[in-house]
């Protein structure tokens, strides 16, 4: 299923075959492309070395070359077909998955696609101004390799809205340009992403903590019997994986950096010495982890119950699960807290469901910070790096409205307020941080707070002339 460039809308979805889909989409382009210019990158540029989709298949399915951003051939890509693909859970499970979307699952449909599609311009707008800081010229081609997949993930919902949803899609694809991240009038829809991304230490946290949220909620649409959703969404997995190999590369260059500085000045305190000090980039970590771990919504859920019955949004990897794929009968171990004290309790395992997709994104997590604490053992160093507990700084689900320290103790609110600068980034640390940000565009050089990467881009060196101004 390679892709067709020779189209207006580069696309493998036959949109020439759908004259009336063709020109909705193409009177949508324009749109899209003045809100680039407005709330995309804000650092003029002529050409970025970029990856580009050329096929939908496992082998070579990207090549790389210099494009200007505002040419980048955004498109609709789907994933190859099943032949025989078949509901894999839920009361319909066992029959064919659906082509079309059925009349009594329109409306969930629809907003579980706008919800997906509200977040990947939200974060282009958040990183906006990012470039004018980078580190490197690498690190910025990087950011806009991150942004311009963020771009197509919106195409891949629009298409959606647009091809199955009618006049009311068509609408909610207008909106999706109209709100606008942190707008006080029209935010976006989800409140991490209306967080600002001030600096890149907020970006890389951003690509691993809140990105990898994203992986786990395509993972879940990917299971839909809805088979153009989860076709799109196996597809933007492929794309979403270099935006977590970004915020996990980047945090493994910063403790890097940091391991050399401590060892150079014999000292934790790197902050006179023009680094990041792993107190604060553990700060950095407990905030960013737990702003996503809201994006999963309530531990208990009637709505996730509902999508899952109908088919409408799976597991993490629903067709491994050794179950019944029904889950009427099944409990799940749950924390809350009760009595001034956090317990578990066993509930419907129905209603769980976000908090076992939560669970599973919380054991993806701790894989990076095993990773960084390597780098700061193979350093020598006997620090180490830790997720705060599930409840800490919470403000959707079980825990909201209750103070839990990062190792999982309840405590009041004047212990908090007395400790929260020792928890979370204090205005100092946000200051010491924004003052490193210092632009370094010239190839090979890289900004003193962070180490340089052990590899270049497809191949190409770290020199490499990976960004061209304007």
């Amino acid at each position: 299923m390679s892709i067709d460039y020779t189209e207006k809308i580069p696309n493998n979805v036959d949109l020439a075959g759908d004259r009336k889909l063709q020109r909705a989409l193409e009177s949508w382009q324009p749109n899209f492309i003045n809100w680039w210019k407005t709330m995309g990158p804000a650092v003029p540029t002529q050409d970025v070395y970029l990856r580009t989709a050329v096929d939908v298949g496992k082998e070579s399915w990207a090549q790389f070359g210099h494009v200007a951003m505002e040419e980048y051939r955004w498109g609709v890509f789907l994933a190859e077909r099943g032949d025989d693909r078949r509901i894999a859970f839920g009361e319909n499970r066992g029959e064919p998955v659906w082509q079309q979307v059925p009349g009594e699952y329109r409306a969930d449909l629809q907003r579980l696609i706008v919800i997906q599609g509200d977040t990947e311009p939200a974060s282009v707008e958040q990183q906006r101004r990012l470039g004018e800081t980078a580190p490197s010229l690498y690190d910025l081609r990087n950011l806009f390799q991150v942004n311009v997949e963020e771009g197509r993930h919106l195409w891949a919902m629009v298409y959606l809205l647009h091809a199955y949803f009618g006049r009311n899609g068509r609408e909610e694809a207008e909106a999706l340009l109209h709100r606008n991240s942190g707008d006080l009038d029209s935010p976006r829809i989800l409140g991490a992403f209306n967080e600002e991304t001030p600096d890149w230490l907020s970006f890389y946290m951003f690509t691993y903590f809140t990105d990898r949220d994203g992986k786990y909620q395509l993972g879940t649409l990917k299971e839909s019997a809805f088979d153009p959703l989860s076709r799109t969404c196996e597809f933007m997995l492929k794309e979403e994986a270099h935006h977590m190999f970004v915020g996990t590369t980047g945090i493994d260059r910063i403790i890097q950096r940091t391991c050399e500085l401590m060892r150079s000045h014999d000292t934790a305190d790197i902050a006179p010495h023009g680094g990041v000090p792993l107190n604060v980039l553990q700060k950095y970590i407990n905030f960013h982890y737990s702003v996503s771990l809201d994006l999963f919504g309530s531990e208990q859920s009637t709505n996730a119950a509902n999508y899952f019955t109908a088919g409408l949004k799976g597991r993490w990897q629903e067709e491994r699960r050794r179950d019944d794929h029904l889950l009427t009968d099944d409990g799940y171990g749950m924390e809350q807290v009760r009595d001034g004290a956090i317990i578990t309790d066993d509930v419907p395992a129905l209603l769980a469901l976000n908090l076992d997709l939560r669970n599973e994104y919380v054991k993806d997590c701790q894989s990076g910070i095993k990773r960084w604490n390597k780098i700061l053992e193979r350093n020598g160093f006997d620090d180490r790096v830790h997720l705060p507990h599930v409840g800490f700084n919470r403000e959707v689900g079980l825990f909201s409205g209750h103070h839990v320290t990062p190792k999982g103790d309840l405590v009041g609110t004047d212990v908090w307020e007395a400790r929260r600068d020792d928890w979370l980034p204090s205005d100092g640390d946000r200051a010491h941080v924004q003052n490193l940000m210092r632009p370094v565009y010239e190839p090979g050089k890289i900004a003193g707070w962070i180490a340089p990467p052990s590899n270049g881009i497809n191949g190409k060196p770290f020199e490499y002339e990976y960004v061209h101004f304007a």
